[in-house]
């Protein structure tokens, strides 16, 4: 019992000593050696996510984060399967981030190349808005009862979407591509599914864009404190049908 409990601590320890950090204001950086010539690179990026972030809420982030910069996909996908319950979970190769209210999981930007698709680094425009997005995830987390949103009921729609639209990924090509769509009358016409399909950033994102330029900002942030789809419409006084149509409008005009 001893000499298990014993190579339960090494192992601990051996896993704990490999991660270094740069501790900031608002979050600390979790890195490993290999990253460490980038480690104020990436530091940076949050930071400008962070400003991005409380400029368009208009408030602080309520508690301070981990930022975590996993040197292999191997790690990441351990991390993720251990936080979401599912030992079994294989992540696709463009998934190279998440977050939620106390953290937000990176893979290192230097096995891109060899272990993640449709993403370049090189882009720094791209980058940004992707750290941005998560960041997103986290402040919304720390404003909504389910932290990690795994307590949420048919609003991934709009967790996605915001993040989406706060991070300015819902950009003119994205929303050029959705309209062509709905020209064609080929969009989702159930708030569940807009979060699905090779359009979904644009759907669910342009969704998010809608309810924030016809009910406002104010309400849009309201929003963000709710874990069902409707105790949103009861917010917006509107009901699915409806707002489905009023985004169809918008997005044609």
């Amino acid at each position: 019992m001893k000499t298990s409990f014993l190579l339960i601590l090494i192992s601990f320890l051996v896993d704990s000593s490999e991660w270094l950090t740069l501790k900031k204001n608002q979050f600390v950086l979790n890195y490993t050696q290999n990253d460490s010539g980038r480690a104020n690179e990436y530091a940076a990026l949050v930071e400008n996510g962070i400003q991005s972030c409380q400029k368009f809420f208009g408030s602080s982030f309520k508690n301070n984060f981990d930022v975590f910069v996993h040197s292999s996909r191997e790690s990441m996908e351990k991390q993720w399967q251990k936080d979401w319950g599912m030992p079994d979970f294989k992540s696709e190769c463009w998934m190279v981030a998440s977050g939620v209210a106390s953290k937000l999981d990176l893979l290192s930007p230097l096995v891109w190349q060899s272990q993640a698709c449709e993403h370049n680094f090189e882009n720094k425009e791209e980058i940004q808005r992707l750290i941005t997005h998560e960041l997103v995830h986290v402040y919304h987390g720390q404003n909504n009862p389910s932290p990690d949103f795994s307590n949420t009921q048919g609003i991934d729609w709009l967790v996605e979407g915001l993040a989406v639209y706060a991070s300015g990924q819902c950009d003119q090509e994205r929303l050029e591509k959705v309209k062509a769509s709905v020209a064609e009358g080929k969009y989702p016409e159930q708030l569940e599914k807009f979060w699905t399909g090779n359009l979904k950033y644009g759907y669910a994102g342009s969704m998010v864009l809608y309810i924030d330029k016809v009910y406002g900002r104010e309400k849009l942030k309201t929003t963000m404190k709710l874990t069902s789809l409707s105790d949103v419409l009861k917010v917006l006084a509107v009901n699915e049908g409806t707002l489905v149509k009023g985004w169809k409008e918008f997005i044609l005009k």
